[in-house]
């Protein structure tokens, strides 16, 4: 049979051959019959239908495109797996597709879109769910289409963002959404919810993850029969049924509301069970007040409005009386930012009503601050205050806060007069005849011995009105000197008249000088420096309790500069050292609490022979210049930091002393000791001199001990100073001596403080056997095997034990004493320094310090091979329950240095204003003042430090406990004179003057400091409202400015004279110049 021919221009066909398969074009045929009832159908539902979304209409095509996908895939996968598919079926679903143009997108890079979507001119732009905008290639790094250099910085559902290079530029500190983002309350907790902690649960320290594989069964057993298929079946409904409820009940959980609405809920939960709890109404309040942010407008007065609305609540709750006295004094505080000057004097009015004397002196407060009437209205509101007194005490905090104010205003020598007068007629040395004459003739008597103009306490010759009047009444012949004035030395190169006098002003002020007689020169110039006996007698009070004495010689040396830690919550409450810690803001402290300005910036880095070396850091002292602790929490003598037995640090420094009157402090000393047993004074007296010199700090030593030979008090304190001298020999021969008098076995329960401190000079010198023996001494053991020990231990824990707890102190050395033992012969810490730290008392206090200082000891001061991170620890704890011990503040700051861990000191100044379990662990000023002087401990760091320093300032100065403190605004000011800001520093001080119109500093600042950013009618404005306000000048500013231009009328006319001859004499040379 011959070959059929072939033609090229008729390509060969499949379309020619026959259907093999009948039913094909039957089923095409119903396809198209059911697509064009769908159609009616479907034309019949959108008459009555309602508008589409465009989102609607989007999604409803996404969902069927991707339906058709899926079943393209699907169908693609059928065909591959049937080998015996037919070619004509196959030619013929490619030409449907071609037909309908249903190509495989995913395989295209692109299309073109050349209809376009009809719903863009309705809605004004491309849907982007519906039309991609691009197409990412480069595994989503890069834009089809895009110049190569742009790239994808970031992806999300709203769509990418492109950068050049592909690195996402970091939002700015100013831009708004970083704001925003700080200023969100966080909505996610890091808390698990109960049921997923019920879910996953550990196994051998490990949480199984869930797995999605399926169990794989191997092998034809019995577990593939049908029946258990159908078991399994049932088992797999069962457990999504119990799934399908845990979603729900995570979906129920998962509901969670924000961190702040949490607390307040449990908040509110706690006032519902207990609405009478003073400390959870006041844990609301911080709480509702922690989200306000400082920098927002009028945060004063918002601030104020919610404290209104909780406290409100409050007192409404809580049953009037004492226990809602502390509710009832910041109420009216925040109202004087929101209500009238008369709806808060007739609340005022209403409140002292009640009769506590705890709202007497913050109604005494609140008119001194707001400077009603001047100081003569603050004397007449003393007066009242005073007559609500019912005990010595709080007559002798009435006094106090009077001398204050007083010192403050400038009246220097009233404030020293009263406190003069006022031991004159508590009477130290006073016969009992004289002691128990009524008061008026008392006061009659002190008149008389005030009108001789007699030396008074403290004045050279002094012996008392009791003595003068024994001695038959003498004249006083010799005139008192005038004090010298310290403090600032007037520049002779400033001819500014305002500066020239408010220098002499502040120096005099400084000085802090008695009042003068009559017969001395300088009283007919200043008529306020000779006190009247009639300008004291009302605030002078009879004093009887050896308690009220002793309490107003402290008062004293804290008036003098020597503060004395802890005596505000002793006098009366902690709040007072708001107005009390006033040496403080003297110039010795501003300047060791300020760095100095070559050490306010750092090189972080160095180069040598072309290599970069990170320089050390360098720290301060970690024991700065504030000394706060609870009182007797730490003797005055007890310092703490040794090394090599040398103290550095103590109750009183080098710097307490600048600007101190020595000598009347000695004879302060001299004239108001007691007895021979008034060992608490004598104690004080020889800190005072060991300051001075320790050399006559032992000469006064001796002088006390030949008064008293058997006081163990006494012989520790002389061999305290025989450490602090660095003569380890003569303090072991005191400890020797004195322990094997038979006065010593006799005196149990007071010898325990000389056996610690024996032990405990040996073991930080060194000496760990020595200390062991000591130690074993006291408990009466003989021996140094390990039954000794054994018995040593048991039996100072039995001393320990006997001692009431009346007699904590010496208790408390005991217990030092075994905890050492202990330390120097275990293998592991005794429990004296690894137990659970407590607060709310002082010998909780103070047996914190006792533990915190010996396990640093061993730790810093031995270098024992111990991890510091125990130390640490304690320490971070320690500061949480005590933040105002600024002892433990410093051992924690020693222990912080070389780490690297800055957020740890400067969280220091992060914590709320209250605690929710306990308020007495609220911040005074004294641990504001540290987070001030905490900027500049790491050097090179003072300038980063000094907005956030600013900010707990204001906050500090402006509400809280601290509100109105005279000495945080003093702080604020300085900080901003010597940051250079002028102008911000005026603001600063006009604001300082409206919360304190009494302080004479203030002022004095815009007249010296602050004189640049001052014209010369604000400053008369201002000296204007010092007369108005009663404030004290001891010269007119008119008469100084006045005199001063005349002088300097005076050389303008004397120079212009010289400037006449020497143009003279220039012209008849020019003249003559040619010949």
């Amino acid at each position: 049979m011959p070959t059929p021919p072939s033609f090229s221009s008729f390509p060969p066909s499949f379309g020619s051959f026959p259907d093999l398969e009948a039913g094909t074009s039957k089923e095409k045929k119903s396809e198209t019959k059911q697509g064009s009832s769908k159609k009616e159908s479907k034309g019949k539902r959108e008459k009555g239908k309602r508008p589409i979304k465009r989102s609607e209409w989007s999604n409803s095509n996404h969902k069927e495109a991707s339906s058709r996908e899926h079943k393209d895939g699907d169908a693609s996968k059928d065909t591959a797996k049937d080998l015996f598919l037919d070619d004509e079926r196959l030619k013929a679903e490619e030409d449907s597709r071609r037909k309908t143009k249903q190509h495989d997108r995913t395989k295209l890079s692109f299309y073109t879109d050349k209809k376009g979507d009809p719903l863009n001119v309705q809605y004004g732009s491309i849907y982007s769910r519906d039309v991609p905008k691009y197409h990412m290639v480069a595994r989503g790094r890069k834009i089809l289409g895009l110049t190569p250099g742009w790239s994808v910085a970031y992806r999300s559902n709203r769509g990418v963002e492109l950068s050049e290079g592909g690195s996402r530029k970091a939002l700015g500190i100013e831009d708004p959404r970083t704001r925003h983002i700080l200023e969100t309350t966080p909505i996610h907790r890091l808390v698990a919810s109960t049921i997923t902690a019920r879910k996953y649960q550990e196994v051998d320290g490990v949480i199984p993850l869930p797995s999605r594989k399926h169990r794989i069964i191997q092998g034809d057993d019995y577990r593939s029969i049908d029946p258990s298929k159908e078991r399994d079946s049932e088992d797999d409904s069962s457990s999504s049924s119990e799934a399908s409820s845990d979603d729900d009940d995570n979906d129920n959980e998962g509901i969670s509301l924000p961190s702040h609405q949490e607390k307040t809920k449990s908040l509110e939960e706690r006032l519902d069970r207990d609405p009478l709890s003073v400390s959870t109404w006041l844990a609301v309040l911080s709480h509702s007040l922690s989200q306000v942010p400082s920098s927002s407008k009028n945060v004063t007065k918002v601030r104020s409005e919610i404290t209104l609305s909780v406290l409100d609540r409050a007192l409404s709750k809580l049953p009037k009386g004492p226990s809602s006295t502390r509710i009832q004094i910041m109420y009216l505080q925040a109202a004087e930012d929101v209500w009238t000057n008369d709806r808060l004097q007739q609340e005022w009015e209403e409140a002292l009503s009640s009769g506590v004397f705890d709202l007497s002196m913050a109604w005494l407060d609140w008119r001194i601050r707001a400077g009603i009437e001047g100081l003569d209205g603050t004397l007449e509101a003393v007066s009242r205050v005073f007559a609500t007194a019912s005990s010595e005490v709080e007559k002798l905090r009435v006094f106090w806060r009077l001398a204050c104010v007083l010192r403050q205003a400038g009246f220097d020598e009233r404030s020293m007069a009263l406190f003069q007068a006022q031991a004159d007629l508590a009477g130290f040395h006073n016969p009992p005849a004289i002691s128990g004459l009524p008061l008026e003739e008392r006061l009659d008597r002190i008149e008389e011995f005030w009108d001789s103009e007699a030396p008074r306490i403290g004045e050279p010759g002094s012996t008392g009105w009791a003595g003068w009047h024994a001695a038959g009444k003498p004249e006083s012949e010799i005139a008192m000197a005038p004090a010298t004035a310290g403090g600032v030395a007037i520049s002779a190169q400033d001819r500014d008249p305002y500066r020239r006098w408010s220098q002499d002003e502040t120096r005099k002020d400084e000085a802090l000088r008695p009042a003068l007689r009559s017969t001395d020169t300088e009283a007919d110039s200043d008529p306020y420096a000779t006190i009247l006996f009639s300008d004291l007698r009302p605030f002078l009070f009879a004093q009887v309790s050896s308690r009220s004495k002793g309490l107003l010689r402290l008062m004293w040396l804290s008036f003098l500069g020597l503060h004395v830690p802890g005596l505000e919550p002793v006098v009366g409450s902690s709040d007072d050292d708001r107005w009390a810690s006033l040496h403080l803001v003297s110039r010795s402290y501003l300047d060791a609490l300020f760095p100095s300005p070559t050490d306010s910036q750092n090189v972080a880095a160095d180069s040598h022979a072309g290599v970069l070396v990170g320089k050390e850091k360098q720290y301060a002292d970690s024991f700065g210049p504030v000394k706060n602790w609870s009182y007797r929490s730490l003797g005055p003598l007890e310092a703490a930091e040794f090394r090599n037995g040398m103290a550095r640090w103590g109750m009183w420094t080098k710097e307490d002393l600048s600007g101190v009157d020595v000598g009347f402090v000695r004879r302060l000393f001299e004239q108001c000791r007691m007895d021979s047993e008034d060992v608490e004074w004598d104690l004080l007296a020889l800190a005072f001199e060991a300051v001075v010199d320790v050399k006559s700090a032992l000469k006064k030593s001796r002088g006390f001990l030949a008064s008293a030979p058997e006081s163990l008090t006494h012989w520790t304190a002389h061999a305290r100073l025989e450490r602090l001298r660095g003569r380890l020999d003569e303090a072991r021969k005191v400890y020797q001596t004195v322990l094997s008098s038979p006065a010593s076995t006799r005196s149990r329960l007071s010898v325990g403080s000389l056996w610690w401190e024996w032990a405990e000079m040996e073991w930080l010198a060194g000496q760990s056997d020595a200390a062991i023996k000591v130690a074993l001494q006291a408990a009466e053991v003989e021996g140094s095997g390990g039954l000794a020990i054994l018995r040593g231990k048991r039996a100072l824990e039995a001393t320990a034990r006997e001692i009431p707890e009346a007699f904590w102190k010496a208790r408390e050395a005991w217990v030092r004493l075994g905890a050492l033992l202990e330390l120097l012969t275990g293998s592991s810490l005794p429990s004296f320094l690894t137990d659970p730290l407590e607060a709310g008392s002082v010998t909780q206090e103070s047996m914190a310090v006792a533990s915190l200082g010996m396990l640093y000891h061993h730790i810093s001061t031995l270098r024992s091979p111990m991890r510091p991170s125990v130390l640490r620890e304690r320490l971070e704890k320690a500061i949480e329950l005590f933040p105002n011990n600024t002892a433990i503040l410093g051992m924690f700051l020693e222990m912080q240095k070389g780490q690297g861990l800055w957020g740890r000191v400067r969280g220091l100044g992060d914590a709320d204003t209250f605690s929710l379990d306990d308020v007495t662990r609220e911040r005074g000023v004294s641990r504001r003042v540290v987070e001030l002087w905490l900027g500049g401990w790491e050097q090179g760091r003072w300038s980063w430090e000094i907005e956030r320093i600013r900010s707990g300032l204001v906050t500090a100065a402006e509400s809280g406990r601290t509100r109105g403190s005279p000495i945080l605004w003093r702080l604020l000011l300085e900080l901003e004179i010597r940051a250079g800001d002028l102008a911000r520093a005026k603001n600063v001080l006009l604001r300082a003057i409206g919360e304190c119109p009494l302080v004479k500093d203030m002022y004095m600042q815009a007249f010296d400091r602050l004189r640049p950013v001052f014209s010369a009618q604000e400053l008369k404005n201002l000296w204007e409202a010092m007369i108005e306000r009663g404030l004290r000048m001891r010269q007119g500013l008119e008469d100084v400015v006045e005199r001063w231009g005349e002088v300097e009328r005076a050389k303008s006319e004397s120079e212009d004279e010289a400037l006449d001859e020497i143009e003279y004499n220039a012209r008849e040379l020019a003249r003559l110049k040619p010949y």
